[in-house]
């Protein structure tokens, strides 16, 4: 991108799926590709998942567990030969939609991803807010609060080594999981799932209502700790347009407040929000982005 956010080169390709050194090899080469076609970059922004950890300057927490242990960002400076700038994928797509997206008029936002997993970023007056431990925004990694008389099944392991996490409730699959464990074992998409559940099926209904009350119980512990004004949903569940209707309607049961005025949103930029979101990191915001307050 320009320093105005126009976007000057995009290009896609699979990531190499368990191997480090050609996941490497991939992002080495992408940048290569867009310097011969635009110049030397003025900076280069990393979004991976996971972050970096403090103690070791290894990558940790990520689901793309090839980089756990890792010294990425060390390694692409040092193949690159250039500073490159590393955040959380979620603290990207959060900074993207912040500066110039969905919460681009909101001091504090908070960015959170559905999809094969859940993440969150938080960025509050133009600036991702990270955290002495580098986790600021993991709610997907807090447990789901009780009390919402759903009659969930026992906590489900997560990845991360605990059990019962938002995750394991809230990301795409569980959410398709949920529906075939309700139903017979018949699995459909998330996708399936909302049309099926547009067009009037019950059992479908009935999955996508159970889902947005443990969304709004989750966000509600969001909204009580941080209170943004704007909470912007990413990845392939943020596309259900029900629950912009349906957690609004079921948060403020759990939320210490008279009157909630946090505004929950559907992303702008879609899935090239997390790239844009890097690509902000080494320069910031534009002069002049709108904002609250």
């Amino acid at each position: 991108m320009d320093a105005t956010g126009r976007v000057l080169y995009q290009r896609r390709v699979p990531t190499p799926a368990g191997d480090y050194d050609a996941t490497l090899n991939s992002i080495v080469q992408l940048v290569v590709a867009a310097q011969a076609q635009h110049g030397p970059a003025q900076g280069i922004g990393i979004g991976t998942p996971g972050s970096v950890s403090r103690a070791t300057g290894t990558i940790k927490n990520s689901n793309s567990v090839c980089l756990n242990g890792q010294p990425l960002l060390q390694d692409l400076q040092a193949r690159l030969g250039q500073a490159v700038h590393l955040a959380n994928d979620a603290n990207c797509f959060a900074l993207s939609e912040a500066i110039d997206g969905a919460g681009a008029d909101g001091a504090i936002v908070f960015g959170v991803i559905l999809g094969t997993g859940v993440g969150g970023g938080l960025v509050i007056d133009g600036r991702v807010i990270d955290g002495p431990n580098g986790i600021t925004g993991e709610w997907g990694h807090n447990p789901l609060p009780i009390g919402d008389g759903q009659g969930r099944d026992a906590p489900r392991p997560c990845y991360c080594g605990r059990q019962g996490c938002v995750e394991t409730v809230l990301s795409g699959p569980a959410l398709e999981a949920d529906h075939a464990t309700a139903n017979g074992g018949t699995r459909v998409s998330a996708a399936q799932i909302a049309a099926m559940a547009a067009a009037g099926d019950a059992a479908c209904t009935h999955t996508l209502d159970r889902y947005a009350r443990h969304l709004a119980q989750a966000l509600a512990v969001v909204i009580n700790i941080v209170d943004p004004d704007v909470i912007v949903l990413g990845g392939g569940v943020s596309n259900i347009e029900a629950l912009y209707t349906l957690v609004p309607r079921y948060w403020s049961r759990g939320i210490f407040a008279d009157t909630v005025l946090t505004r929950l949103v559907r992303n702008r930029h879609g899935d090239a929000s997390g790239v844009r979101g890097a690509a902000w990191l080494p320069g910031g915001a534009p002069a002049g982005p709108m904002r609250k307050g």
